[in-house]
C-alpha cells in the first residue's frame, strides 16, 4: 500500500487494519475449505467405529459441519419453520428423520408420538440439551448442571418464584408496573413500535420481580446490554473480536458485573428479608451447607431474565398484531376486559380472581400461539441407545422437537391456518399436540407467569386504546424468537372514555 500525501495517519491505520482483516479472513477461508474437504473423511471413519451399522432414521446430514442449518435458519427467518419440518417428513415419508443442525448430528421427532416420547422420558432416555452458544453464555447456571443437588436447587429456585402462592402475590405488582409503563411509553403517543416497547416492558418487569431493580437508569443500562446479549444466544460460538457471539459474551459479562454489584451492596441478612429471586438464591444453601457464589447467582438471574422476557414479549406482540387485524375478536376481548374493569372500584388493582375470569382473552392468546408460536421448539440429548419407530437412536445424538410438526397438522387442528378463538376450549387439543410451552415434566415452568404477564398487559392496553397496524403485511421471523421485521408500528386511538 502507498501512503499518499493526502492520507492522514488515522486513515492509513484504518486501511492497514482493513488489509489485515482481509488477510486474516482469507486465511480463515482457506483453513475452512481444507476442513470442509477433510471433515467428511474423518467423520465417516469415526462414525463407523462409534455407530457400527446403526439403523438410523432416514434423512440427510447435508454439508459438513453446516449440515442443513442454513435451510433451518432460512425457514425460521421467513417465519415458516414448519416448512423445514414438513418438507423432510414428506421427502422421507417418516415422522422421525436425521439431519445436522448447529454443527450437531440430530434426529428430529415429529407429531404427538414423538413429542410424547421426548416429554415423558426426561432423565430416563433423554435429557435437556443446549446448543454450545447457550451453555457458554450461561456458564455456571443451575440449569446447565447435573446431579441431585443442582436438581434440588433448581426446584427451590422455581418454587420460590413461580409457585401458585408467589404468582398470586405478583398480580397487583404486575398491574402497577404495567400501568406505569403504559402511562410512560404509550399514552400521549400517536404511533408506537410495539415489539421494542414491549421488550422493554417485559425486561422491566423481570428486573423488578427477579431482583427488585427499580432504578430506571440501571434498567435502561441493563436493557441495552441485554439486547446485544440476545443476538448471540443462537449464534455460532466463535469468541473472536467483532463476532456476534463475542459481543454477546461481553454484554453478558457487563450484566453479571452489575448484578454482582447489587449483591455486594447488601448483607446476606438484609437479602434474606426480601422476596425476590436474587435474594433467595443468595441465602439458599445446598445439602452440604454451601451457598452459590456471586457469579453463580448472577448467571441464574441472567438465564431467568432471558427466559421470562423474550417469549413473553414475542407473545404479547403477536396478540396485539392479531387483535389489530380482527375487529370482531378485538371487540369480544374488549367486552370481557371492560366487564372486569367495571366490576372493580375506581383505582382498585387486579387480583388473581380477575385473571381467572379472562377466559376468552386467554383463548385468543392461545390460538395466536398455535398459529404463531413464539419459539420454534427445543432440544434433547439421548442418554442411552434406544429404539423408536423401528429406528436406532444412538446415545449422545442430539434430538429436536418442533411446534411446527403439530400446530398446523390438519388431522389435529381442522382448517389449521384459520384463526378460531374458541377452538381449544371447544374441541380441546390432543395430548402433546399443542406445545408452545413444551410438555411433560419439562413443560415451561414459567407458563403461568407468562400467562399472567400477557393477560395483565392486554387488560390495561385494550381498555385504553384501539390500534391500527401501519404495516399490515409486515413479515415475522425467528431470531431466535418470533419477531416483526420492522418492530410492528401501530397507530393508537385512545377510547373516548377509558375505564
Amino acid at each position: 500500500m502507498i501512503l499518499s500525501k493526502s492520507m492522514n495517519p488515522n486513515s492509513f491505520f484504518t486501511n492497514f487494519m482493513h488489509d489485515m482483516e482481509f488477510t486474516i479472513s482469507s486465511l480463515c477461508i482457506a483453513f475452512a475449505l481444507l476442513f470442509v474437504f477433510f471433515y467428511p473423511l474423518i467423520t465417516v471413519k469415526l462414525k463407523e467405529k462409534i455407530y457400527p451399522n446403526p439403523h438410523l432414521p432416514p434423512g440427510n446430514l447435508g454439508w459438513p459441519v453446516i449440515g442443513e442449518t442454513l435451510g433451518f435458519i432460512r425457514a425460521g427467518f421467513e417465519g415458516k419453520p414448519e416448512r423445514f419440518i414438513r418438507e423432510r417428513m414428506e421427502k422421507h415419508d417418516s415422522r422421525v428423520f436425521k439431519t445436522c443442525l448447529l454443527g450437531e448430528d440430530m434426529i428430529v421427532f415429529c407429531g404427538t408420538a414423538g413429542h410424547k416420547l421426548l416429554f415423558s422420558n426426561e432423565n430416563k432416555l433423554v435429557r435437556t440439551w443446549w446448543p454450545s452458544s447457550v451453555s457458554k453464555l450461561f456458564k455456571t447456571c443451575l440449569l446447565m448442571k447435573a446431579g441431585d443437588d443442582a436438581k434440588r436447587m433448581r426446584r427451590r429456585m422455581m418454587m420460590s418464584f413461580l409457585s401458585p402462592n408467589a404468582l398470586m402475590k405478583y398480580v397487583e405488582r404486575v398491574d402497577v408496573i404495567t400501568q406505569q409503563h403504559i402511562a410512560t411509553y404509550w399514552e400521549g403517543k400517536e404511533e408506537v413500535k410495539v415489539h421494542p416497547t414491549v421488550k422493554l416492558y417485559t425486561f422491566e418487569l423481570a428486573c423488578h420481580l427477579l431482583a427488585s431493580i427499580e432504578d430506571p437508569l440501571l434498567i435502561s443500562k441493563l436493557a441495552s446490554h441485554f439486547n446485544i446479549f440476545l443476538k448471540g444466544v443462537m449464534s455460532f460460538p466463535v469468541n473472536f473480536p467483532g463476532t456476534t457471539f463475542c459481543k454477546s459474551v461481553r454484554a453478558a459479562d457487563a450484566i453479571r458485573e452489575e448484578l454482582i454489584k447489587l449483591i455486594a451492596k447488601q448483607t446476606r441478612e438484609a437479602l434474606g428479608s426480601k422476596q425476590d429471586l436474587l435474594s433467595r438464591l443468595v441465602v439458599t444453601a445446598d445439602s452440604n451447607g454451601k451457598f452459590l457464589t456471586e457469579m453463580e447467582v448472577a448467571d441464574n438471574i441472567l438465564l431467568l431474565l432471558f427466559s421470562s422476557h423474550d417469549t413473553s414479549s414475542s407473545a404479547i406482540t403477536l396478540v396485539l398484531k392479531y387483535l389489530g387485524q380482527m375487529p370482531q375478536v378485538f371487540e369480544n376481548v374488549l367486552r370481557e376486559q371492560i366487564g372486569i374493569a367495571e366490576s372493580k372500584e375506581h383505582g382498585e388493582l387486579l387480583k388473581w380472581e380477575d385473571i381467572q375470569k379472562m377466559k376468552y382473552t386467554w383463548n385468543v392468546a392461545s390460538e395466536v400461539m398455535r398459529l404463531s408460536p413464539p419459539a420454534i421448539g427445543a432440544f434433547r440429548e439421548a442418554l442411552v441407545d434406544f429404539t423408536y419407530s423401528g429406528y436406532t437412536i444412538p446415545k449422545g445424538w442430539k434430538l429436536h422437537w418442533s411446534t411446527g410438526s403439530t400446530h398446523k397438522d390438519e388431522t389435529l387442528f381442522p382448517n389449521p391456518e384459520t384463526f378460531d378463538a374458541s377452538r381449544l376450549e371447544r374441541e380441546g387439543a390432543a395430548p402433546y399436540s399443542y406445545v408452545p410451552f413444551g410438555g411433560g415434566p419439562r413443560m415451561c415452568p414459567g407458563y403461568e407467569f407468562e400467562r399472567l404477564l400477557i393477560l395483565v398487559f392486554i387488560h390495561n392496553m385494550i381498555k385504553r386504546f384501539k390500534w391500527d397496524l401501519l404495516i399490515p403485511d409486515e413479515k415475522f421471523g425467528y431470531d431466535p424468537m418470533l419477531s416483526p421485521s420492522q418492530g410492528l408500528p401501530i397507530r393508537l386511538q385512545p377510547h373516548q372514555c377509558s375505564t
